[in-house]
């Protein structure tokens, strides 16, 4: 008797995944939440064409260790290619899939990366986590989205609710702009588009687009002899939930406890696929406001260089140091724990390579900072529990006619609130280059940015009525127990607004 040979299916579920895999459109965008299945969708996708003479297809993460991490892309690939035929070549990250078709995965860890790109053909490109990637490169992608195949060229990307991202204003029509969450009547409906420099030109139809875009569409058609539906993008939105995943929740139950356990804005995006942001009253720095640190279009004040640097060697801490124009973060470094000689060629390096001079770069020094003190002579060393300072404008005087220290707990406390005041002010840059940078395999510096500013609060008056913050036991919790590095680093340059006006009496250090 011959033996049975067991047949697996390899196939999308039902909700987000079949949503995902069935819409028509140029380009899909599914931010549905946490472990839905989307990489996995993702990657059935490029499986679609695969016995198409020709089609190559590309899918991007922001780095390369994004795509080799542990259940990551490739390791997920691993698991569903070679079941349908793929022969893998891990050294390019590639799948060949007979004499017909092949899939890559690449990165674009720096915005010159686009450039490596130029004259390609990508009949089918994708994005995994999109609102890691800046929108210059998701736009510039686009235009190497071109096909001799035979199948028309379209885009997938996939991404968790980010607020904070340029993705949320570009999928704003499917998103309830009062709740945050994903409007069921619009989901997964398809609208048209063309991009006319930084704005958007939307409709219902194509002929819609075309008539409110005519301006710019008419001298291309003209001049070229092309139908103007040829340069038309649809578009649509998929949204899901962990629920969605039978499979998952079959497997590993344990994940949805894990995003339980996360703080209620984490658990809203994560969990529950909401778009908006969460704010309090209680926040040091305005969550409008310091978005305006990425997204403010005029200048600020930039006299004089600057570095700051919070210092981690040991533990789960990052090493952060950051170049500032005056009041523009311009330059970042940000390193995991470190040694001691890293720190110091990590600051040093910095300075020369921005030509800071000494006495303009600050360190905290606190624990492990104390190893830097003495080796970069001149710096000013940054005490957290120091004393206050006086205000730099007219201070209030004793009966001595010394100045008096401000109303604060402690001098990190100080710099916090003049800090956030000064981002209300709208005093701040963080430059669109640092911002696109990566903080770690799962953000991007201005998503970390954006998630570390809300563990910044004010806590209840003391005894005395100083103004005090929150203690960073509890801003860890707010941060899954990790620390705010960036936030720390960003305070730290109140300290020269204050240095500039306050007369030094201890031979170059501050405190």
């Amino acid at each position: 008797m011959a033996a049975t040979n067991k047949v697996k299916v390899i196939r999308p579920q039902d909700g987000y995944q079949m949503n995902f895999l069935a819409s028509p459109a140029d380009i899909v965008i599914g931010g549905g939440a946490a472990g839905v299945g989307k990489t996995y969708s993702l990657l059935l996708e490029a499986l679609r064409h695969k016995d198409v003479k020709g089609f190559g297809s590309v899918i991007f993460r922001r780095t390369s260790p994004q795509i080799k991490a542990e259940g990551a892309l490739w390791d997920t690939s691993v698991s569903i290619f070679p079941m349908a035929g793929g022969i893998p070549r891990e050294s390019t990250l590639e799948w060949q899939f007979g004499e017909t078709s092949k899939l890559k995965f690449s990165h674009l860890e720096y915005e010159k990366n686009i450039f490596d790109w130029q004259g390609a053909q990508i009949p089918m490109i994708g994005f995994d986590e999109l609102t890691h990637f800046s929108k210059k490169m998701f736009f510039y992608l686009l235009t190497r989205n071109r096909s001799v195949c035979g199948v028309k060229p379209y885009v997938r990307a996939t991404c968790n609710p980010d607020p904070d991202s340029w993705v949320a204003e570009f999928i704003q029509w499917w998103i309830d702009q009062e709740t945050g969450f994903p409007i069921p009547e619009r989901e997964g409906k398809i609208r048209y588009l063309i991009v006319d420099g930084d704005s958007y030109i939307w409709g219902d139809t194509q002929e819609e687009v075309i008539e409110k875009g005519w301006y710019m569409l008419q001298p291309v058609v003209e001049r070229s002899g092309i139908s103007p539906h040829e340069f038309i993008k649809s578009v649509t939105f998929i949204s899901g939930s962990i629920y969605d995943n039978k499979e998952l929740l079959t497997v590993n139950p344990a994940y949805l406890g894990n995003l339980l356990a996360q703080d209620k804005e984490t658990q809203a995006a994560l969990l529950n696929g909401n778009w908006k942001i969460i704010l309090s009253d209680n926040d040091i720095y305005d969550y409008y406001a310091f978005k305006g640190c990425f997204d403010n279009t005029y200048e600020v004040d930039r006299e004089g260089k600057y570095i700051t640097s919070d210092i981690a060697m040991k533990g789960s801490n990052k090493f952060t140091v950051g170049y500032w124009e005056g009041n523009c973060l311009e330059d970042l470094l940000i390193m995991d724990k470190s040694k001691g000689d890293q720190v110091i060629d990590g600051i040093n390096g910095l300075a020369k390579k921005h030509r800071v001079e000494n006495r303009n770069i600050t360190f905290d020094n606190d624990g492990v900072g104390q190893f830097v003190d003495g080796f970069i002579p001149g710096a000013v060393e940054f005490n957290n529990g120091a004393k206050p300072l006086p205000s730099p404008e007219n201070p209030a005087k004793d009966k001595k006619g010394n100045p008096i220290p401000e109303n604060y707990q402690n001098l990190k406390t100080q710099m916090y609130y003049h800090s956030g005041g000064k981002v209300d002010r709208g005093e701040i840059k963080i430059s669109e280059r640092v911002a696109n940078m990566m903080y770690d395999d799962k953000m991007t510096v201005r998503q970390r940015f954006m998630q570390e500013r809300k563990a910044i609060k004010r806590d209840k008056v003391d005894s005395d009525g100083k103004l005090r913050i929150i203690p960073k036991e509890q801003m860890k919790v707010i941060l899954n127990n990790d620390s705010p590095d960036l936030m720390d680093m960003f305070m730290m340059r109140s300290l020269f607004d204050y240095k500039k006006r306050v007369k030094q009496s201890l031979k170059g250090k501050f405190f």
